[in-house]
């Protein structure tokens, strides 16, 4: 069952460049956003979140990104207001694997990596994810992908990790702030 917009989601945040970030849950099939923000995704960047550098987002992969409920499956979208007007930069999101367990992705447009949007919606989707009773999570990542390894440094505290075929699992609980 859908439940309402989780308004109390939605989020500013002044990055150091002087723009204002805006996080806001994405609506279920609202497709449009996500498929901007993958075409401004260079080739690497769309191998290191999706294990290969698709040139175009398949519509079976676009319907598990936005197929959102807010209870089981929610995303996080981050947008700048910009002289072209609004674009996504960001998106982060998890999934239910069973009842206390949720998988967690996230990515960002290759010109506002190092910015903290990453880590600000990490632990924006870890906090949501909470607040539906999901307490361990799950990341998969390229052995290469040294970049989430880094974020997830500041937003969780691992608990394992298995390699496999040049994928790692990496499992964690949410860091609590000191």
């Amino acid at each position: 069952m859908l439940s309402g917009y989780p308004s109390e989601l939605e989020d500013h945040i002044m990055l150091a460049n002087r723009h204002l970030l805006h996080i806001r849950p994405l609506r279920p099939c609202e497709d449009g956003p996500v498929r901007e923000l993958y075409r401004h995704l260079s080739p690497r960047t769309r191998y290191l979140r999706f294990f290969s550098p698709m040139p175009v987002l398949p519509d079976s992969v676009l319907g598990l990104l936005t197929g959102v409920d807010y209870r089981r499956r929610l995303a996080l979208l981050a947008e700048v207001e910009t002289a072209g007007g609004v674009e996504v930069v960001a998106l982060g999101s998890f999934g239910a694997t069973d009842g206390s367990r949720a998988e967690v992705a996230l990515v960002v447009r290759d010109e506002w990596q190092r910015q903290g949007i990453g880590i600000a919606v990490a632990a924006r989707v870890l906090r949501a994810a909470e607040a539906r009773g999901f307490d361990r999570f799950v990341a998969y990542a390229l052995r290469e992908n040294v970049v989430i390894r880094k974020v997830l440094d500041h937003v969780g505290d691992l608990v394992s990790t298995k390699t496999s075929d040049g994928v790692c699992e990496m499992s964690f609980v949410r860091r609590r702030p000191a």
